[in-house]
């Protein structure tokens, strides 16, 4: 799949639709830029746009809307609740998808360099691109904000990074760098903007002081009013939502909020978020609440109803939750987007992929799928209504499972692939040949790894199996007969792909480890087979 890199560049207007439109336009229309989510706000006067493409595209897409601010911002003009220092005040590039760290920090670099020599204006850089640790933080740089920045420059320690350390009125300065996923996070309060700051005071990991820390790691914090919604706001930055996940920021302010009897009434995310740090806040509430869902669908409306994300504006999923607006292009004609009648034809016809792998995972998932079936068939029956604190600790591993193994099958098919082209590659001086063997080995190891991770997670399931083959609705019995004999059958066919790949790898220890772990995946496979349909034959019709 493609490198992917999110760009979230905020710039100082948030009123003049021209200006918002114009620097839109400017992303919009960089070749290989996808403008993702365009966020105005009147009260901040400032403007967030969210976009993703190559390393370099970004790069490009960032400029060219640099450029248009330049002509339209005059930041001796600006008044905004938001905190900035700059017509672009801040310009983070954020790894996405087969993207490191270490190449968002070069386009940060990149970009500085190329913004400060063709505007000459002022840059520093933040976050995992910062020179020295002093500069790490965006609080920190944007201090005194833009009204700080005449005497702020003239100090040795406040040297740009790029261009010069000279005030320019219209412009002020620009931060850029390289850092995780941000979430921009909101909860909306009845009350006054010094009540909803000094729940943020508690909460943000800054905290009022050196001595007096906050509750929550890797979370900013202030609080403002928006006059155009007649509501205060605690507003939020989640510098690592895995750190501190949305939902806990909302129950600690709801938690403040409670002991100054003050109503919270919805949140608002600004711009996107990432797929899991919706689900991980639907986790939070499913256990909280003991309520048992399985969709994701399902997952992100309880989120959406739980922390009030529509109590603003819709909230509309499909254009909110980054993974759902960014899709490759070769998802387009992925194998399981096909017919089960065309895959087949595919699995028929003269080529070597879709091959043993691709039908492996298939016939896997069908298992997991089989599983998750029985499951659903007997959780709130009332003449199984027993079983249902059972039922709800056996389904979702199957649900999870049967999602997990329809993706390898176009990751076996991928894996092959990157092989057969590395097999392409010209061989005719010895650096060449170095490069095609390299390249060849790694084909390999990714073509072994990808079925051994087939076999892997069908060895979580036996346990779940054994299970629902003593606890499932009788009446489902060929049904989990079935399912076992799949899951046997992939594990089969992830066995003997990993052995015909081994034989060519050079690495005599990724070799021998990978052998003992297959071979033991197929023990347990054949042992549990054979003691799951052994119980099932025992079990009363």
């Amino acid at each position: 799949m493609s490198k992917l890199v999110e760009c979230v560049p905020n710039f100082s207007e948030g009123n003049n639709k021209k200006v918002i439109d114009e620097i839109s336009k400017a992303i919009s229309q960089t070749k290989g830029c996808l403008l993702l989510d365009v966020d105005a706000g009147s009260s901040t006067n400032r403007t967030v746009y969210t976009f993703v493409g190559s390393p370099e595209d970004v790069v490009v897409g960032a400029l060219n809307a640099a450029k248009i601010a330049f002509q339209f911002i005059d930041m001796a003009k600006h008044k905004g609740e938001h905190p900035r220092m700059g017509a672009l005040d801040v310009c983070p590039f954020i790894p996405v998808r087969n993207v490191t760290m270490q190449e968002c920090v070069y386009s940060a670099n990149l970009f500085g360099k190329c913004l400060a020599d063709e505007l000459h204006v002022p840059v520093y850089l933040y976050g995992e691109a910062a020179l020295n640790e002093s500069r790490r933080s965006l609080p920190a740089i944007r201090a005194g904000e833009y009204e700080a920045l005449p005497e702020k420059l003239e100090k040795a320690e406040w040297t740009p990074d790029f261009g010069p350390a000279t005030f320019v009125p219209r412009w002020g300065a620009t931060v850029t760098g390289a850092r995780k996923f941000l979430i921009a996070y909101n909860i909306n309060l009845l009350c006054t903007k010094e009540l909803a700051h000094r729940i943020a005071l508690n909460i943000r990991e800054q905290g009022r002081s050196k001595n007096q820390p906050g509750r929550l790691k890797q979370v900013q914090g202030m609080g403002w009013y928006l006059d155009e919604e007649n509501i205060a706001q605690v507003s939020t930055n989640l510098l690592d939502f895995e750190t501190t996940p949305l939902h806990v920021v909302y129950e600690e302010v709801c938690k403040d909020a409670k002991d100054l009897n003050l109503p919270v009434v919805g949140s608002q995310l600004v711009g996107l978020i990432p797929k899991k740090a919706m689900l991980d806040a639907a986790e939070f509430y499913i256990k909280k609440e003991n309520i048992f869902i399985l969709e994701e669908e399902h997952k992100i409306r309880l989120v959406i109803n739980r922390l009030g994300l529509d109590s603003l504006s819709p909230f509309s999923p499909k254009e909110r939750i980054i993974e759902d607006m960014v899709k490759d292009d070769r998802e387009k004609d992925s194998l399981v987007s096909l017919s089960l009648h065309t895959f087949v034809q595919k699995v028929g016809a003269r080529s070597a992929a879709p091959g043993g792998g691709s039908v492996s995972a298939a016939i896997s998932s069908l298992g997991a799928a089989l599983g998750c079936m029985v499951g659903l068939m007997t959780y709130g029956k009332r003449q199984f209504e027993e079983l249902d604190p059972v039922m709800r600790q056996l389904i979702p591993p199957f649900h999870q499972a049967m999602n997990q193994l329809i993706a390898i099958v176009d990751r076996d098919s991928l894996a092959f692939s990157s092989y057969m082209d590395a097999m392409k590659l010209p061989k005719q001086t010895p650096e060449e040949k170095e490069r095609r063997t390299t390249a060849m080995q790694l084909g390999l190891k990714n073509a072994v790894d990808v079925p051994f991770s087939l076999a892997e997670k069908i060895n979580s399931l036996w346990p779940f199996l054994k299970e629902m083959a003593q606890h499932g609705n009788i009446a489902c019995k060929s049904d989990i007969q079935v399912a076992v004999k799949a899951l046997e059958a992939g594990v089969f066919g992830a066995y003997f792909n990993v052995i015909t790949n081994l034989k060519d790898i050079t690495d005599e220890d990724f070799t021998q480890q990978m052998h003992r772990n297959i071979s033991y995946f197929l023990e347990e496979a054949q042992k549990n087979t054979t003691v799951i349909l052994d119980n099932l034959d025992k079990r009363a019709t």
